[in-house]
C-alpha cells in the first residue's frame, strides 16, 4: 500500500515539476518533495496501527484432551482410525470387561442373598412378636382363671365349715388353684424367655439383627455400584467431536491409568482463533469489532471475524508459588503482549481451520473509520502473496 502511495504521489510530482512546469525544480523542492511522503507515510502508519492494528502472528489453537482409561487392563478392541472425524460417545477402545462383570455376578449374588436373610429376619422378628403376645395372652387368661379359682376355694371353705357344703368340692377347688398356679408359672416363664429373645436383639443386647443385614446390604449396593462404574470404564468414549491424530494404542497392549502415560491424544473440534497483539496495540479494541484474518492455508482468501475477546491474563502475569513455572507451554504468548480472541463470521464459521494454522490479521476500531481502507488493502495484497512458495526443493 504504501508503494502504491508513493506511486500516485510520484506521479503528481510529475504532473507539476516536468510536465506542465507549473513549480521549479529545485533544491528548496526537491527537500519539500522528498520530504512530504515521508513524515506523511510515517504519520499515517503510526495512525493506522492505532485505529486498525494488525498482528503477523495469528494462531489456531484446538482443545487437546489425553485421554486416560480410569481402570486397569488389557485393551481388547480400537475401533477407531486416526485422522477421521469422530461423535461424542463413539468408542475410542474397549478393555476387557470380564474381571470386573465377574464382579458385578458376585455383587449380584451376594445381594440377593443378604435380601434373604432380611425377609428371614423380618420374618423371626414378626414370629417373635406373635410369640409374645400369645404368651402374654395366656398368662393374662390364667391370672384370671386363678383368680376365679381362688374366690371359689374360699367360698368352698366356708361352705365346707359351716357344714352347707361338700369337702370334696372344697378339694376339688383347692387342686384347681394349685393347678392354675402352675400354669401361670409356666406362662410366666414362657413369657420371659420370648422377651429375652428379643432383649437378645435390641440396640442394648449384641447387636439387632436386621440392622446388621440392612448395613451389609447398603455395604454390596456400594461395591456393587462401584465394580459396574468401573464395567462401564472399561469401554473409553469420545469426550466431545473432533479426531485422535496420532494413534499407537493397539489390541493387546496394557492400558493404565496414569496421566504421564496417556492412551490416546484426543483434539475436539472447538477452536480458538487468536490474534497476538502488543499491550500498547489493543487499547482501542473492543468486543464485537470487525477483524479479518488472512491465514498461509488459504492463499489470497479473507476470513471475516467479530472480536470476542482480550485475554487480559498472560502466563508472565501469574507468580509461580512453590517453585511451579506457569510460563512454560508449547506455544506462550510473547513477554509485552495480549491475545485476542476471534470468531469467525457467518460466512467463515463452518471453514475447515487446522490446528496449527498461523497467518495475519487486523482490526478495525470505532476510531479513523476513512483509513480503514489502508489497512484492508494492506491485508489483502498480504494474503494474495501466500500464494508464492518460495524455495528451490
Amino acid at each position: 500500500m504504501e508503494i502504491l502511495l508513493l506511486g500516485i504521489y510520484s506521479f503528481f510530482v510529475w504532473l507539476i515539476f516536468f510536465k506542465y512546469k507549473w513549480l521549479p525544480w529545485n533544491t528548496v523542492s526537491q527537500v519539500i518533495v522528498i520530504t512530504l511522503p515521508i513524515i506523511g507515510i510515517t504519520l499515517l502508519i503510526l495512525l493506522l496501527n492505532i485505529v486498525a492494528p494488525s498482528s503477523a502472528d495469528v494462531r489456531v489453537v484446538n482443545y487437546v484432551v489425553t485421554i486416560n482409561p480410569r481402570v486397569n487392563g488389557l485393551v481388547t478392541d480400537v475401533p477407531i482410525e486416526p485422522n477421521r472425524p469422530i461423535k461424542k460417545g463413539d468408542v475410542l477402545f474397549q478393555i476387557d470387561p470380564t474381571p470386573f462383570e465377574l464382579e458385578v455376578k458376585s455383587l449380584n449374588a451376594q445381594l440377593a442373598q443378604l435380601d434373604a436373610q432380611l425377609v428371614t429376619a423380618n420374618a423371626n422378628q414378626r414370629g417373635l412378636g406373635q410369640q409374645l403376645l400369645t404368651a402374654r395372652g395366656t398368662k393374662d387368661s390364667v391370672a384370671s382363671q386363678l383368680k376365679l379359682a381362688q374366690v371359689r376355694e374360699t367360698q368352698l371353705r366356708e361352705l365346707a365349715r359351716t357344714g352347707a357344703g361338700s369337702q370334696f368340692d372344697y378339694e376339688q377347688a383347692q387342686n384347681d388353684v394349685l393347678s392354675l398356679k402352675a400354669q401361670l408359672a409356666s406362662a410366666s416363664a414362657t413369657e420371659g424367655q420370648v422377651r429375652e429373645k428379643l432383649a437378645a436383639k435390641t440396640p442394648a443386647g449384641e447387636q439387632d439383627e436386621i440392622a446388621n443385614v440392612k448395613a451389609k446390604i447398603l455395604q454390596t449396593q456400594s461395591q456393587l455400584a462401584d465394580a459396574q462404574w468401573r464395567l462401564d470404564q472399561s469401554t473409553s468414549r469420545a469426550p466431545a467431536n473432533g479426531t485422535v491424530v496420532s494413534l499407537a494404542l493397539r489390541p493387546g497392549a496394557m492400558a493404565v491409568p496414569l496421566p504421564m502415560v496417556p492412551a490416546m491424544t484426543f483434539v475436539e473440534d472447538e477452536q480458538w482463533i487468536m490474534a497476538i497483539f502488543n499491550q500498547n496495540e489493543v487499547r482501542k479494541i473492543k468486543p464485537g469489532q470487525e477483524a479479518e484474518i488472512a491465514l498461509k492455508m488459504y492463499p489470497g482468501r479473507i476470513i471475516k471475524c467479530k472480536v470476542d475477546s482480550i485475554m487480559w491474563a498472560t502466563a508472565q502475569g501469574q507468580l509461580p508459588i512453590g517453585g511451579v513455572n506457569t510460563a512454560s507451554g508449547v506455544a506462550p504468548i510473547p513477554r509485552n503482549s495480549l491475545a485476542v480472541r476471534l470468531l469467525a463470521d457467518r460466512h467463515d464459521k463452518e471453514l475447515f481451520l487446522a490446528s496449527g494454522a498461523i497467518g495475519n490479521a487486523a482490526v478495525y476500531t470505532d476510531s479513523g473509520a476513512p483509513i480503514h481502507i489502508i489497512r484492508k488493502v494492506i491485508i489483502r495484497v498480504g494474503a494474495k502473496l501466500d500464494w508464492l512458495i518460495l524455495k528451490l526443493h
